[in-house]
């Protein structure tokens, strides 16, 4: 069903974040991402031939090195969104 605007929910439906804890650096860290991020963040990985929290630990590496950096969950949705196949 569209709002008017001829667009329409995603297929799955819309999901809110979900947490889950990733080891970076030695620590545990807490990250909430809708799913939809999750499952891009896994393939991702997987065409890396990287472990997931490897791949988080890459990103939050560049992150930390930006002028202003952006919470963890914001910079990996930014990564995802400007690296998609």
């Amino acid at each position: 069903m569209t709002a008017g605007g001829g667009i329409t929910a995603p297929a799955g439906g819309f999901h809110g974040p979900v947490k889950r804890s990733i080891t970076i650096a030695g620590h545990q860290t807490s990250i909430s991402l809708e799913p939809i991020f999750w499952q891009a963040l896994e393939a991702a990985a997987v065409r890396l031939a990287l472990p997931l929290s490897a791949l988080v630990a890459e990103i939050d590496a560049i992150r930390i090195l930006a002028e202003n950096p952006p919470n963890l969950a914001s910079a990996l949705r930014s990564w995802l969104f400007s690296n998609a196949p």
